[in-house]
């Protein structure tokens, strides 16, 4: 089948995971952890890093496999990677650092590349934007390159890029696929949320009225303190739990607080309200704790999968699919079943419907 090239923009804790996954995979062969070990003849193993780009000087000049261990990355190591050959490029800076991430990132004073010609050299197929939340200039400034480049583009943060018309009408008139937005985690808040919502709803379950806080120790959390960052999170979350429910209720969703000493753990509150037979009360309250970037890795490992797939048949525009499949605000929403359906039909060869 080949290799999937992947190109990387923002080596922070969900590139570490991602990186460390596919080696893992690569070297150990077993496929626990993972929801699909082959997606269209496609094995962890097929994806190689071919470029990287951030604007830390700690990561910047490093071989990727040395940067994605560099401060403030501070998820768990779960696999020796060795050179990979890839430097990681400086890019712009744009709006990708708040004034919280400013107190802990010093930025590299290298040269800004040519970010185009970077992913035409490298002979990418596919750029993933791992940018921190609230970068919107900058995830449309990459997404903006892989059009340039000529390669597909996914987009695992809340900028909405792949669920905007305009941007669906620009890659498919460039012939190229484009999956997002905002990664859904392997098992996260927002997909056991949603599961729950649709339970209740499919079980005759009036919800009245339901919540959700999440809290870390990352620069993620550390970031989403400026609020203003924090618009397109806070609506792709709530979107993402809406959908589930043919009718309106209240529902307040977003992170609550930085906790330095939780690292890369993230700890989840859902708490939900509601009424079945006979107007009876229920009340389902609930806590969980992830490991976040490994989390979104294993999502993103089937959607860099599902869009090189894309790739090989010539499909263009917005994967329905792999987007319902797994991001947050996706083009279309779906309960997690039928989309995980229709990204397997995606994946045997059948036509997106």
């Amino acid at each position: 089948m080949g290799r999937i090239r992947v190109a990387i923009a923002g080596v922070g804790n969900c590139a570490s995971a991602l990186v460390q996954g596919v080696y893992y995979y690569r070297e150990k062969g077993d496929p626990v952890g993972l929801a699909h070990p082959i997606v269209g003849g496609y094995g962890p193993g097929d994806i190689e890093f071919v470029a990287a780009f951030d604007i830390n000087k700690r990561k910047v000049g490093r071989d990727l496999g040395e940067a994605i261990f560099e401060k403030p990355n501070n998820t768990i190591r779960f696999q020796d990677v060795p050179k990979t050959g890839v430097t990681v490029k400086k890019g712009p800076v744009l709006d990708g650092v708040g004034r919280y991430l400013k107190e802990v990132i010093e930025f590299s004073d290298e040269r800004e590349v040519d970010v185009v010609e970077e992913l035409k050299s490298s002979k990418a197929d596919i750029l993933v934007n791992y940018l921190p939340v609230g970068s919107e200039n900058g995830s449309r400034f990459y997404a903006k390159s892989a059009l340039e480049a000529g390669i597909a583009f996914v987009n695992a943060m809340p900028t909405f890029i792949a669920s905007s018309a305009e941007w669906q009408t620009r890659f498919a008139e460039k012939g190229l696929p484009i999956a997002g937005d905002d990664v859904m985690s392997q098992l996260g808040a927002t997909v056991l949320h949603k599961t729950l919502i649709k339970l209740l709803v499919d079980r005759g379950v009036k919800v009245d009225e339901s919540y959700q806080l999440n809290i870390g120790g990352d620069t993620d959390f550390l970031n989403m303190l400026e609020q203003q960052r924090l618009a397109s999170k806070r609506e792709s979350k709530t979107s993402a739990v809406r959908a589930m429910s043919p009718y309106e209720m209240p529902l307040r969703i977003g992170p609550s607080d930085y906790v330095p000493f939780l690292e890369n753990e993230k700890i989840c509150y859902i708490w939900i309200k509601g009424r079945y037979f006979g107007g009876a009360p229920l009340t389902i309250d609930l806590k969980l704790s992830v490991i976040d970037s490994p989390n979104s890795a294993g999502v993103i490992i089937d959607a860099l999968r599902g869009v090189k797939i894309a790739l090989d048949r010539g499909v263009s525009g917005p994967l329905i699919s792999v987007s319902a499949y797994c991001f947050k605000h996706p083009p279309v929403q779906m309960p997690y079943e039928e989309a995980k359906q229709r990204f397997l039909e995606f994946a045997r060869g059948e036509r997106e419907r």
